[in-house]
């Protein structure tokens, strides 16, 4: 199981907070998912960014190329979230 998260953020600060957040969502996931593969990846420039939105003022989350947040800096539970819905999206229906 994979999945691609992508922080968008012209600032290395905001985009270290958000990448903090992930990470220990990401240590949370493999602990429940042993096969899970959390690949991230940094967008810091405005062309890379306007891919997803137009919000560059910012960091913004993209997960498995869904934009689902580009407010301010989320929370660990808010990425916890996200990440399991990507991981349910990916799960065959019974």
């Amino acid at each position: 199981m994979h999945i691609t998260v992508k922080i968008l953020g012209l600032k290395s600060p905001m985009r270290y907070s958000v990448r903090r957040n992930v990470l220990q969502a990401q240590s949370i996931l493999q602990a429940e998912y042993p096969d899970l593969e959390v690949e991230i990846l940094e967008l810091k420039t405005e062309a890379g960014i306007n891919q997803y939105t137009t919000i560059l003022t910012a960091p913004c989350l993209v997960i498995n190329e869904k934009l689902v947040y580009d407010l301010w800096i989320p929370k660990k539970e808010q990425v916890l979230g996200w990440m399991r819905e990507a991981i349910a999206e990916m799960q065959p229906v019974s």
